[in-house]
């Protein structure tokens, strides 16, 4: 399969597509609206916006999987993100990213780019510290780690690069540019 086969539902409940993005390069991530990293949002809309008319999609999708930081409705989410970032890009339903409800789009990506570490400085190894109290052997599965983590697929459909929250966001944005 490629990324290509798989959907995601949009906040109107219609499915989306990835296919209709097909061509453009994609950033997939998965988000939360009470989260230490969520300023990240404005990271992502200033992306957006230098990016868009390039061929860039951001796909943005809400999970409350991580300590609950996301507990609102859809609607909800929508209305804080747009109020305090105007972000632009489409968001998709609140979903799971792992575990048995995942969304098998996230199955896909986590076979394709594999956890490979939260690099250094404080956030990293606040990251490390808090994941290895619930689980000592996270550094050795694919499962996502927690809100903002990012994935990067190129205009011919491979993910070619996993961004953890904890990742410069300057380096996201080099990433991208470098297959725009």
């Amino acid at each position: 399969m490629s990324i290509y086969d798989y959907s995601v539902t949009g906040t109107d409940g219609q499915a989306v597509s990835l296919a209709r993005y097909k061509g453009n390069v994609m950033l997939i991530v998965n988000t939360a609206t009470g989260c230490g990293f969520t300023p990240q949002y404005k990271d992502l809309e200033e992306l957006y916006e230098t990016y868009h008319d390039q061929g860039l999609e951001i796909i943005d999708i809400p999970c409350n999987q991580f300590a609950g930081q996301t507990p609102g409705t859809d609607e909800e989410i929508h209305e804080f993100c747009t109020l305090h970032y105007n972000t632009q890009f489409p968001q998709m339903t609140k979903s799971d990213v792992n575990g048995a409800s995942a969304l098998p789009l996230y199955t896909y990506l986590k076979s394709q780019q594999g956890f490979k570490g939260f690099g250094k400085g404080p956030k990293a190894l606040l990251m490390s510290a808090m994941l290895k109290k619930n689980d000592k052997n996270y550094k050795h599965n694919p499962d996502i780690k927690w809100n903002f983590t990012k994935f990067v697929v190129n205009r011919e459909g491979q993910v070619v690069a996993r961004f953890e929250p904890t990742a410069n966001m300057t380096d996201v944005k080099t990433c991208v540019a470098s297959l725009l």
